[in-house]
């Protein structure tokens, strides 16, 4: 068909080169906007306006093959059953002359069998246990989960160096599987296992990262609160709270999740497992969970929420539990926080700055209170420290 241009006005010409740029950058750029606009926006549809995981108990069932592949000879519900390489069963206090019902917190660090450094300087700053009691006399067990190094040249080297360390301090707790991403969730279970046998009387239960900081009197001050609160510490599930997200299906992604693993558009509610914190019972809960649903999903907090999700228990929001982000470095961030992410290398100086006095006297009085209001507006409210506290926190 023939076309006059001349007849077409110069401002319908802007128009279909302005459309035809737009859909030319569309193009190039679909799988970006797939991933960030599209697939987002169609898993919050899935998850809040169709709002069904029925399929949870079904689909994520272990079947009678499954049962034969993963369970051994110790019980029916060691349905992964990895001989511990390492073990301090006695860690909540059975044999050490304490209470059996004592433990305020059973903390568990997903660590790296090459970690040396970064376990060092927990036991030397928020994970040390000593610290705890003198200062704020509450128990508090702090242990390291880990599998065996995945390189076959390097794992009798780093194996003797590790039972050098355990025989020092006696906080590792390691099963014989191969320590590397698609094996966290395999992790995640032996942390659920352990504290089910040997530490089912914490009040809490505790999950991080190794370059996580946790501001351990602030958590400890929130725990009592919990304790005294109406409800007490009764179905409790706390941390940086991912709604309706959305598997990724970009293959050169660390967490691409294939359509035949998890074929839905949405994932159910879970906390970032960076750090988070679950009662007693629901500890319990994700226990007897871990025995019949497949542990096929290897990302361990998305798991983690789909055996939350089958046994009725939701995740809530804390605004101080950090995301997959690092706080902002400030006083009047200390005071409340709780958990920061992505420190691997800063926890001593963090620590010392963190705990210190003088961080307390920012936020003292009206005029304290409406300063660092401010401060935390600048910080929290900008989108620099995305996926960190939440603009909400600055107002807390």
């Amino acid at each position: 068909m023939f076309m006059n241009f001349r007849r077409i006005h110069k401002c319908q010409c802007v128009q279909l080169l302005t459309t035809g740029l737009v859909l030319c950058v569309v193009m190039v750029c679909w799988e970006e906007l797939d991933h960030h606009v599209v697939s987002h926006m169609r898993s919050y549809t899935y998850r809040y306006l169709v709002n069904s995981y029925d399929f949870l108990n079904s689909s994520f069932a272990i079947t009678t093959n499954d049962q034969r592949r993963k369970s051994g000879a110790n019980s029916v519900g060691e349905l992964l059953n990895y001989p511990y390489l390492l073990n301090h069963p006695d860690k909540c206090g059975a044999t050490s002359g304490h209470g059996m019902d004592d433990v305020l917190l059973l903390l568990f660090v997903k660590s790296s069998p090459e970690n040396f450094e970064r376990r060092q300087a927990i036991r030397d700053t928020w994970g040390n246990e000593s610290f705890v009691w003198s200062e704020m006399r509450e128990r508090v067990r702090v242990v390291f989960a880990l599998g065996v190094h995945p390189d076959a040249d390097q794992r009798s080297r780093v194996q003797s160096a590790m039972k050098q360390e355990d025989e020092t301090y006696g906080d590792l707790i390691q099963q014989d599987f191969l320590d590397t991403f698609h094996n966290l969730t395999t992790k995640l279970i032996m942390q659920f296992h352990w504290g089910n046998k040997y530490c089912s009387q914490a009040r809490f239960f505790m999950s991080a990262d190794d370059d996580i900081f946790v501001h351990m009197p602030n958590l400890v001050k929130y725990l009592r609160q919990v304790l005294n609160s109406q409800s007490g510490a009764k179905d409790l599930w706390v941390g940086h709270v991912h709604k309706g997200a959305p598997p990724i299906r970009r293959k050169e992604s660390k967490y691409h999740v294939p359509y035949d693993l998890y074929p839905w558009p949405s994932y159910p509610d879970y906390t970032a497992g960076a750090g988070y914190v679950v009662s007693g019972d629901v500890a319990a809960k994700i226990y007897q969970a871990t025995l019949v649903l497949n542990s096929s999903m290897y990302i361990d907090d998305v798991f983690m929420g789909i055996c939350a999700k089958a046994m009725g228990v939701s995740p809530q929001e804390h605004v101080f539990f950090s995301g997959e982000g690092k706080a902002p470095y400030h006083p009047c961030i200390y005071d409340h926080m709780i958990t920061s992410h992505g420190h691997a290398t800063d926890v001593r100086s963090l620590w010392r700055e963190a705990t210190n006095p003088a961080v307390y006297s920012h936020s003292r009085g009206f005029m304290g209170n409406l300063y660092c209001t401010a401060v935390k507006v600048v910080l929290l409210c900008l989108p620099y420290y995305h996926n960190t506290y939440s603009c909400m926190a600055a107002f807390t």
